[in-house]
């Protein structure tokens, strides 16, 4: 999915010997930014390499930026990872993942052609 911002935003990634995590910051808005799709590899989640990349981030656009935002989906431990970050909740959107389909009638989530 990072594939899709570099065009409208910036990458940002974390080294250390070698890559940790990745991610995109969009301006949606004048002045209102937003992480996009923070990505950490599996074995280096939990030893402090996201929250570097996210302090980081924070700190570069702290000058200019009215607010920064992220979107994420409604999980327990990824909620606690931003709070952790300082990050506050503020809304979730009904079905933003949802996209209907056409074609095939889908019945209980699954294709029935």
């Amino acid at each position: 999915m990072i594939d899709r911002y570099p065009e409208r935003g910036e990458m940002y990634a974390l080294f250390d010997d070698d890559l940790k995590n990745i991610c995109v910051v969009t301006e949606e808005e004048s002045g209102v930014y937003e992480i996009k799709n923070i990505a950490t590899w599996p074995q280096y989640q939990g030893k402090g390499y996201g929250k570097a990349l996210i302090r980081h981030i924070l700190e570069r656009y702290a000058s200019y930026a009215k607010a920064m935002l992220v979107g994420t989906g409604n999980i327990t431990r990824i909620l606690t990872f931003y709070k952790r970050c300082g990050f506050v909740y503020s809304h979730a959107i009904p079905r933003f993942f949802y996209r209907p389909l056409s074609g095939p009638e889908l019945r209980r989530g699954c294709a029935a052609h």
